[in-house]
C-alpha cells in the first residue's frame, strides 16, 4: 500500500536555490536557476519537462554526478547533511547507499563483462565491507533479482546484460538500486524508449520498490500520463526553472501555468475519441546562454502581456481558486510562476481555447473544418478524392531467416519467422495502425512491403499491382506513389544538405525540372508548417519536431497516395509530437492520403488512425475498427497493450486494473506451439485442462469473437476471446 500523504515523513531531501551552469563556446549555460523543492520520506516527487527544462541536470547534482567544469551553486541537503562541497570519495559513501539512482539508459549503466548477479552482489559488497560475505552478497542478489520479477533468478544471475531484453536491464538496474536499502531513489526516464506493456511493469516493479524500502522517490519522465498514476506531488520545469508545483490531483485538475496547460493538451488520450486535435506548443524553448529578461515563456505563450516581458515572476502561492479537495490555492501547496496565474483559476479555460486550436476537417466528420493554418496552405497542392478503394493488400505474407552457426563454414541450425502469415488490406484515405511489442514484426512487415520483393510466402499488392510481377522501372513507378517517413528525424536526413535539396532529392530522380522542383519545394515546406526560406538551412539547425517536418516533406514531394509511417513520433517530446499529430491529420484530410502507420503508444493510434491491427510474434490477432477494438478488446494481449498505456488523470489512473504481462516476447526462431501468445496470456492460466488442451495444439484462426457484438470488421485469434474493459 503506497504511503498516504498524512503519513509521509519529514524531507529527507531538501534542495535549495540550486544553480548549475556549463562553459560553451556561446557563453555561460545556465541549465538550472534558483531550483527549490523537498522530498519527504514514502513520498514520490514527480519532476516532468521538455528536454532541456534541467530535470537531469537538477538529479545529477543531488547525486553529484556533474563533470568538473560545471559550477554548482545553492543548497542540497540530505538528511540535514549538506551534500555540496563534499568530495567525490564522501559522496560515494552515500551514493549507492542512502541515495540510489535509476539511469535512462540500463544498457550503459551495467558492465557488460561481469554477469548481472556479480553487478547486484558488487553493490552488496562495496557498501557492506566487512559484514558481508560474497556468499552472503551472491544470495541476496538472487533474492533482489527475484523480487523485480526477473524469472529464475537463480540461473539467469548468472547471465550477462546483452542476454537481457531492455526491460529486464531496467529491472536489474532497479534489483541494484534498491540493494543497500536507500532512503532516496532518483529515477531518470526510467521507461522511456521502453514497450508499453515493460513500461507498466518497470513502473511496477519501482512501486514494489519503494514500499519495500519506505524510500522517497524522485521521477523525472517527460511523459505527464506516467506521473498521474505514480506521483504524490508534480513540480513542472521550463528553462531552468520550476513553473508549477502542485499535488498531483490539483496540477492535472486545475493547471495555472499556461506552459502546464499547453502540456497537458499536447498528450493524445486513450479515453478520448480522435475527433478534438491535440495542442501544440508553438517554437522552441530558449536558448540558456544570455536568456533575455522577463519571463522565458514569453515567445510560446498565447496570454503573454507588457509584465510578463519586463520581470521573470517567481514561484508564489496562487491565491485565488481552489483544490479539488476544497482547499485554497495556498493551504493546497499549489505554487505557480505567472503573472496570470489567478484569472486562469476564474476562467478555467482549456488548451485548445488558450492556444487558439481549431478542429480538423477529417474523412467523414461532418461540420469540421480545416485548421487557420491548413486553409493558408490550400492552393498549395492539388487534392485527391477519397475513395474506398484498396492501395494496399496484403496476403498471408512471410517473410522467414534463416539462422545460422559457425564461423568459417556456417551451417543453417533454424529459421527465424519474423513475420509468419499477415493478411490485411489499407483503403484510399484510410489510417491503418499496426501495434504491438519490439520485436512482434511491425517494422519487419513494413520493410517487405517497402522493398516491392518477391515474400517468403504470401503476396503484396500495390495499387492493384502484385509486386513479384514488377521489373526495375515498375517498382520505381511505384515508389512514387508509397513514400515513407522514418522514425528517428536526424538519422533520415542528410546533415550535408541544405534540407531544400533533401525535399527535392526524389523530385530529381523522378525527372522532375529544375524550376519545378525549386517551387515544389517551397509549397512543400509551407504544407507542413515550415517557411521557404528554410530552404537554405542544413538540418542541425532545425528541432526534432521541425526536421520530421521536413521528412514529412520530403515523402510528399511526389504527391503520393500511400505514406508508411515507422514510428514517426516516438522520438519526440510532447509538445513537438501534438504539432506532428494535428499536421498528419492535416494532410490526411486535404490530400485524401492512405497511411499505414506502425507504432506502440496506443493513446497516438487511437487518436489517428482509422482501424488497428495487433501484432504477435510474427502474426494478426485482433483486427478491426479502432473503436470497437479500443472499446471492447477480446484478445488478453489486446487487453494487456490497453491496461499499459497510462492516462494523465490521477483519478482514473487510480481506478483501472493494470493487465501485467511476465516474460518476455518468446523467440521467433522457436514459436509455442498451438497459440503463441498462450506462455504470457493471463487468462490460459484460468482454464480448465482441456481449454488449455485447445491453446497448446492449435493455433487460433483469425475469426469474429463471440456474440456478434463486435463492430463491422473486427476479427479476433483467440479460442476463448472474451470482451473486458481496460479504459
Amino acid at each position: 500500500m503506497t504511503p498516504s500523504r498524512a503519513r509521509l515523513g519529514e524531507p529527507i531531501l531538501r534542495v535549495d536555490d540550486l544553480r548549475v551552469s556549463f562553459p560553451s563556446e556561446a557563453g555561460r549555460v545556465e541549465a538550472v536557476r534558483g531550483v527549490s523543492f523537498s522530498v519527504g520520506a514514502g513520498e514520490v516527487l514527480g519532476i516532468v519537462g521538455e528536454s532541456g527544462s534541467g530535470k537531469s541536470v537538477s538529479a545529477l547534482a543531488t547525486m553529484g554526478l556533474l563533470p568538473p567544469q560545471a559550477e554548482v551553486a545553492g543548497s542540497i541537503r540530505f538528511r540535514d547533511e549538506e551534500l555540496l562541497g563534499r568530495t567525490d570519495a564522501e559522496l560515494a559513501r552515500i551514493r549507492g547507499k542512502r541515495i540510489a539512482m535509476v539511469f535512462q539508459d540500463p544498457l550503459s549503466a551495467l558492465t557488460p563483462i561481469f554477469s548481472v548477479g556479480d553487478q547486484v552482489a558488487e553493490a552488496l559488497l562495496i557498501h557492506g565491507r566487512g559484514t558481508v560475505s560474497k556468499q552472503q552478497a551472491a544470495q541476496r542478489a538472487v533474492e533482489l533479482l527475484d523480487v523485480v520479477g526477473i524469472p529464475h533468478a537463480s540461473e539467469r544471475a548468472r547471465a550477462f546484460p546483452h542476454e537481457f531484453s531492455g526491460g529486464m536491464r531496467q529491472r536489474v538496474v532497479i534489483a541494484m538500486a534498491i540493494a543497500n536499502d536507500p532512503d532516496l531513489i532518483i529515477a531518470d526516464e526510467p521507461t522511456t524508449a521502453l514497450d508499453v506493456t515493460v513500461q507498466a511493469q518497470v513502473l511496477d516493479v519501482l512501486r514494489t520498490a519503494r514500499e519495500l524500502t519506505g524510500a522517497g522517490l524522485i521521477l523525472i519522465t517527460h511523459d505527464l500520463g506516467v506521473v498521474a498514476g505514480v506521483a504524490d506531488r508534480v513540480q513542472v520545469m521550463y528553462a531552468g526553472r520550476i513553473v508549477e508545483t502542485a499535488p498531483v490531483d490539483e496540477i492535472f485538475a486545475a493547471p495555472r501555468m499556461p506552459y502546464t496547460l499547453g502540456l497537458l493538451g499536447s498528450i493524445p488520450r486513450l479515453d478520448v475519441g480522435r475527433r478534438q486535435p491535440l495542442v501544440p506548443i508553438e517554437g522552441q524553448p530558449p536558448s540558456m546562454v544570455d536568456l533575455d529578461p522577463g519571463c522565458p515563456f514569453v515567445p510560446r505563450c498565447p496570454l503573454a502581456i507588457d509584465a510578463c516581458q519586463v520581470e521573470e515572476p517567481p514561484l508564489a502561492l496562487t491565491a485565488a481558486g481552489a483544490s479539488v479537495d476544497g482547499t485554497t490555492g495556498a493551504a493546497a501547496g499549489h505554487r505557480t510562476a505567472c503573472w496570470r496565474a489567478g484569472e486562469l483559476v476564474e476562467s478555467e479555460p482549456d488548451a485548445a481555447e488558450v492556444f487558439g486550436v481549431e478542429p480538423i476537417q477529417l474523412p467523414g466528420a461532418e461540420g469540421a473544418e480545416v485548421s487557420a493554418a491548413a486553409a493558408e496552405q490550400s492552393s498549395a497542392v492539388p487534392t485527391n478524392g477519397v475513395s474506398p478503394d484498396v492501395v494496399l493488400r496484403v496476403t498471408d505474407l512471410a517473410k522467414h531467416y534463416p539462422l545460422t552457426k559457425g564461423a568459417v563454414f556456417r551451417r543453417r541450425v533454424g529459421t527465424v519467422r519474423a513475420v509468419d502469415g499477415v493478411s490485411f488490406e489499407l483503403r484510399a484515405g484510410e489510417v491503418l495502425a499496426l501495434v504491438g511489442e519490439s520485436g512482434c514484426g511491425k517494422t519487419s512487415t513494413l520493410m517487405e512491403i517497402l522493398g516491392l520483393n518477391t515474400p517468403t510466402a504470401g503476396s503484396i499488392e500495390v495499387l492493384g499491382q502484385d509486386v513479384t510481377t514488377l521489373d526495375r522501372a515498375g517498382r520505381k513507378a511505384i515508389r512514387r506513389d508509397m513514400q515513407v517517413v522514418f522514425q528517428d528525424p536526424i538519422a533520415s536526413l542528410d546533415p550535408r544538405l541544405p534540407v531544400g535539396d533533401v525535399i527535392a532529392e526524389p523530385l530529381m530522380v523522378h525527372g522532375v525540372p529544375a524550376a519545378r522542383r525549386s517551387e515544389r519545394v517551397r509549397e512543400l515546406l509551407r504544407l507542413v508548417g515550415l517557411r521557404p526560406e528554410h530552404a537554405d538551412r542544413y538540418p542541425a539547425e532545425f528541432s526534432g519536431g521541425q526536421r520530421q517536418r521536413i521528412g514529412i516533406a520530403r515523402a510528399l514531394a511526389l504527391e503520393p497516395k500511400v505514406l508508411v509511417l515507422d514510428e514517426p513520433v516516438s522520438a519526440l517530446d510532447v509538445s513537438i509530437q501534438a504539432g506532428v499529430i494535428n499536421l498528419l491529420d492535416e494532410l490526411r484530410a486535404r490530400l485524401g492520403l492512405a497511411y499505414l502507420f506502425v507504432a506502440h503508444d496506443l493513446s497516438v493510434v487511437r487518436h489517428l488512425a482509422d482501424r488497428v491491427a495487433v501484432m504477435y510474434l510474427g502474426r494478426l490477432v485482433e483486427v478491426g475498427e479502432v473503436d470497437s477494438v479500443f472499446g471492447a478488446p477480446y484478445h488478453p494481449y489486446t487487453q494487456a497493450l490497453l491496461s499499459a498505456i497510462p492516462i494523465p488523470d490521477p483519478a482514473v489512473e487510480r481506478r483501472r486494473e493494470r493487465i501485467l504481462l511476465h516474460g518476455d516476447l518468446p523467440s521467433p526462431a522457436d514459436p509455442p506451439s498451438g497459440c503463441r501468445f498462450r506462455t504470457r496470456c493471463p487468462l490460459f492460466v484460468t482454464l480448465g485442462p482441456l481449454a488449455q488442451q485447445l491453446c497448446l495444439e492449435q493455433d487460433p484462426p483469425r475469426e469474429p469473437p463471440p456474440g456478434g457484438s463486435a463492430g463491422p470488421g473486427h476479427e479476433v485469434a483467440c479460442h476463448h476471446a472474451r470482451v473486458r474493459e481496460v479504459v
